[in-house]
């Protein structure tokens, strides 16, 4: 009893980084627009006034930080079971059987896949800041630190990866409550009351 209460408050650690870095992925967003749009009408603005506005290196930074969202949002994604699911079979079945394909897919093929991402990743991105890689355009960005991302992104879907592992294991041996499944009666009357009572 002692060990899963640590290996839960283990997930919860996990759970309250990933939420956190996901939170930093939302404002990126936010960023990349802004960068996107002054690409677009400086390019216009530049146009008119003979002279350019915009640069490879902002160019660059927008492809860069749609990069930092995707990999930065992947364990996020996976902490709120957004990511892509044929969930043609799993939508029907019980809260238990769903932890155990859980940690069942999480054990035979996220952990091995996050693994060998790195694995093969690691010599090329080792290589990038031995060389000091940068953007062959002018005036372009290094290219080491967004590689490196493809490291943290994958460490962090690994450290996600267990604390999903971990609750799906509570579940199963009854050391955590299943999550509330809102009943069909109830999101038609939800739905009927936005709707202001009306068919």
């Amino acid at each position: 009893m002692r060990i899963v209460n640590k290996l839960l408050q283990l997930s919860r650690w996990i759970d309250a980084v990933s939420e956190w870095v996901g939170r930093v992925a939302y404002w990126l967003v936010l960023a990349m627009l802004g960068i996107g749009c002054w690409n677009v009408v400086g390019r216009y603005i530049g146009q008119l006034l003979g002279r350019s506005f915009s640069s490879n290196s902002l160019i660059e930074a927008q492809w860069y930080l749609f990069s930092f969202i995707f990999l930065l949002g992947a364990a996020y994604t996976l902490k709120h079971n957004d990511h892509v699911r044929v969930d043609m079979f799993y939508a029907r079945w019980s809260n238990k059987r769903k932890a155990l394909a859980n940690l069942v897919g999480t054990v035979w093929f996220l952990l091995p896949f996050c693994v060998l991402v790195i694995m093969f990743s690691w010599k090329v991105i080792l290589a990038s800041w031995q060389s000091w890689e940068m953007s062959p355009d002018p005036g372009g960005l290094p290219r080491y630190p967004i590689k490196s991302m493809i490291i943290v992104s994958f460490v962090s879907l690994i450290a996600q990866g267990v604390s999903e592992g971990i609750k799906a294991i509570a579940l199963l041996t009854d050391h955590l409550p299943p999550p509330a499944e809102p009943h069909r009666a109830e999101i038609g009357s939800a739905n009927e009351s936005d709707l202001g009572g009306q068919p």
